[in-house]
């Protein structure tokens, strides 16, 4: 059977830790705890075949450098998460995608965007969904906003 590990890199409180739970546990974790770093497994099935998706929940911080890297260069795939309610966890994806393209030492790998939070009010969104989307295309990346909390495409 084969196996797929997709990482999870954002800043810390985006709810990387939220999304990679609901999607595996089908919960939401009301209670932030900051993750060092955790692995999720879950059974799927993608056009007839089935696989073990291994999802590496990472630490939002940059205390573990080593540990980030070696998930970026073992990574199958990647997911960038931001909070629509930050500008600085957006402001902070296009450095940790550089970062991610020279310790893979190639531009081309599959990543997905995801701005989370979407349910939270309007007014706390600081991060529209066109901007979302133009980075996402700057990436090469597919976009989606999210809600960990309402299972929005997660």
């Amino acid at each position: 059977m084969a196996e797929t590990k997709v990482v999870i890199f954002g800043s810390g409180g985006v709810g990387k830790s939220a999304l990679a739970v609901q999607f595996v546990q089908g919960i939401f974790v009301e209670k932030y705890d900051p993750t060092l770093a955790d692995a999720l497994c879950k059974m799927v099935e993608v056009d007839g075949y089935q696989f073990l998706l291994e999802i590496i929940d990472t630490d939002g911080t940059e205390r573990f450098i080593a540990m980030r890297d070696m998930y970026m260069k073992n990574g199958q795939g990647f997911i960038l998460v931001y909070s629509i309610t930050s500008l600085a966890t957006f402001n902070d994806l296009p450095d940790l995608r550089d970062h991610i393209e020279r310790v893979r030492g190639t531009e081309s790998f599959p990543l997905v965007l995801v701005g989370n939070k979407c349910d939270l009010a309007e007014e706390q969104r600081v991060i529209t969904t066109e901007q979302g989307e133009a980075l996402a295309e700057k990436f090469n990346a597919k976009f989606f906003e999210a809600s960990a909390k309402t299972k929005v495409n997660v």
